[in-house]
């Protein structure tokens, strides 16, 4: 695991700015772990989220096959070092029954070191779920729990239509998650700032390049002439000399 705080140093960065930097590093197809299916950050404001994937599959149309699956659960989740991350499969998708996440579930998760959910599902309690500081991705709202609870957790799931295992580092904001795989955690902190870096000192640059004083007067006049010559040919045309003088 990464230490604390190259994970409060990744979560600086956006989710974008992190994949820059990954596919330098990385010897994976450019084209693997991320999110294959859109997503919605229901926290935008929250900035990014970093931590380790806990896998968990739910299916809120039926009630648990084990009475005591959320004891368990709880102990499993409880003894995994954080900072945490839930994602969570809906196993009803592409039905939306009910939300396991809501006032009670964010604030009881948080008390255990995690820091949010990526749940192929619903969320509900929003202002609530906000006020306890427990970040979101989802695919949308829904009113009520109906028998969401924890079904299997540890196991391999698939959200958004990529796959996620328990112990994967996750970087995730509005514009999606992406899992960095073992081999390229030590170096995709460095990677990512020397892209942002480069761009910022290349293309960005050069895009944004600000002129002279001089030549902006220069291209100020310019523009004053081709205003008169609009004008112009406006009045010479038409009788009037329109909204450009």
């Amino acid at each position: 695991m990464l230490p604390i705080d190259v994970l409060l140093k990744l979560k600086r960065w956006n989710t974008p700015t992190i994949y820059n930097g990954w596919e330098q590093i990385t010897k994976r197809p450019r084209t693997s772990g991320f999110n294959l299916e859109e997503t919605r950050d229901f926290m935008p404001e929250f900035g990014p989220m970093v931590g380790y994937a806990v896998t968990v599959t739910i299916r809120p149309s039926q009630p648990a096959p084990d009475p005591d699956a959320w004891a368990k659960y709880r102990r499993y989740v409880a003894s995994i070092p954080g900072p945490k991350i839930i994602v969570m499969q809906d196993l009803d998708k592409p039905n939306v029954i009910g939300s396991f996440w809501g006032e009670v579930s964010s604030t009881s998760h948080k008390s255990v070191g995690c820091v949010g959910t990526i749940v192929d599902g619903a969320i509900r309690d929003l202002d609530e779920m906000r006020s306890a500081g427990f970040k979101a991705i989802a695919r949308r709202l829904c009113v009520g729990h109906a028998y969401a609870a924890p079904i299997s957790w540890g196991e391999p799931v698939e959200v958004f239509g990529t796959q996620v295992k328990t112990g994967d580092l996750i970087h995730a904001d509005k514009h999606g998650f992406l899992i960095i795989p073992e081999e390229d955690q030590p170096g995709i902190l460095k990677a990512a700032r020397f892209m942002d870096d480069n761009e910022c000192d290349t293309v960005i640059g050069a895009g944004l390049a600000y002129k002279s004083a001089q030549t902006q007067i220069r291209d100020a006049e310019r523009l004053g002439e081709a205003a008169a010559a609009f004008s112009k040919a406006a009045v010479a045309a038409l009788g009037r000399e329109g909204e450009w003088k």
